[in-house]
């Protein structure tokens, strides 16, 4: 199905406005003057771990562990990614 000139344009006025919803909404609610409650500075610091634990979850769900080779590449790509993070402390490689 394909769409008119003016349901284009009006989906990528919707797209851009909630893209720019989200990017500016944190900087209204917690102004830099004022300190974040708690619960967020704790989901700082928790979210980015938890969601790399879903991505690598996400990632290797469909892996075939009984037929051919038995998800040795995924095995060598993970842990060549563990020791590439800790040999250099950065989470963001």
């Amino acid at each position: 199905m394909t769409m008119t000139i003016w349901q284009g344009a009006l989906t990528i006025v919707t797209v851009v406005l909630g893209t720019m919803c989200t990017r500016f909404l944190p900087f209204l609610v917690f102004p830099e003057s004022k300190q974040p409650p708690r619960i967020i500075e704790y989901f700082g610091q928790v979210l980015p771990y938890a969601m790399t634990g879903l991505l690598v979850v996400y990632a290797l769900r469909n892996t075939p562990i009984l037929t051919g080779s038995h998800g040795l590449p995924e095995l060598i790509a993970c842990t060549v990614i563990v020791l590439l993070h800790v040999w250099k402390r950065n989470m963001l490689l």
